[in-house]
């Protein structure tokens, strides 16, 4: 008998608001339902493009910079977090794409993880139990500005990945505007 291991392969589509609503907001200009022209007429203001939910046990807002390597590729999935406190968003500041692994809210399903591609300009907002996994910069060392939770209480559930998946990386992926 051989033990082979089968290995399910996510692909990673354009990140779309329609697409990852089920895991929360997609953040950037072009989700903006409302955009106010302030600073005398000199800037735009894309106005409330996420729900920030920090408040849970008296939690407060934080504001971060997390600096992270791109990993080998295909990148394996190893492990899935949630915030059961709070949402959680990423803003990438280095102009790179970046690759977004999600689950639904609720108990873990690895079976039923996705992969998404978010563009220079985009940023995603994790709603409160997302399953996601931690930032994965795609091409270079990138940079992304964190909002998230501080204060009491555990705000960090991590689960294993039983299975060997892996998140195939197209030359297109890489590239913008896939």
């Amino acid at each position: 008998m051989s033990d082979t291991v089968t290995t399910k392969t996510l692909t990673p589509r354009p990140l779309t608001p329609e697409a990852f609503a089920p895991y929360g907001d997609v953040i950037s200009i072009d989700t903006a339902e409302k955009v106010l022209n302030i600073n005398y007429g000199n800037t735009e203001r894309y106005h409330n493009l996420a729900q920030v939910d920090v408040a849970a046990d008296d939690g407060q807002p934080l504001i971060n910079i997390f600096r992270s390597r791109p990993l080998p590729t295909p990148i394996d999935i190893k492990i899935m977090e949630r915030h059961p406190l709070s949402s959680q968003a990423f803003i990438a500041l280095s102009g790179e794409p970046f690759v977004v692994v999600v689950g639904k809210a609720g108990e873990f399903d690895e079976n039923a993880l996705e992969a998404f591609i978010a563009q220079p300009g985009q940023g995603v907002n994790y709603h409160k139990g997302t399953w996601h996994h931690y930032c994965l910069a795609l091409n270079k060392q990138c940079d992304f500005l964190v909002v998230d939770r501080g204060g009491e209480g555990n705000n960090c559930d991590e689960e294993t990945v039983q299975q060997s998946i892996q998140v195939a990386i197209t030359a297109d992926a890489r590239g913008s505007n896939i």
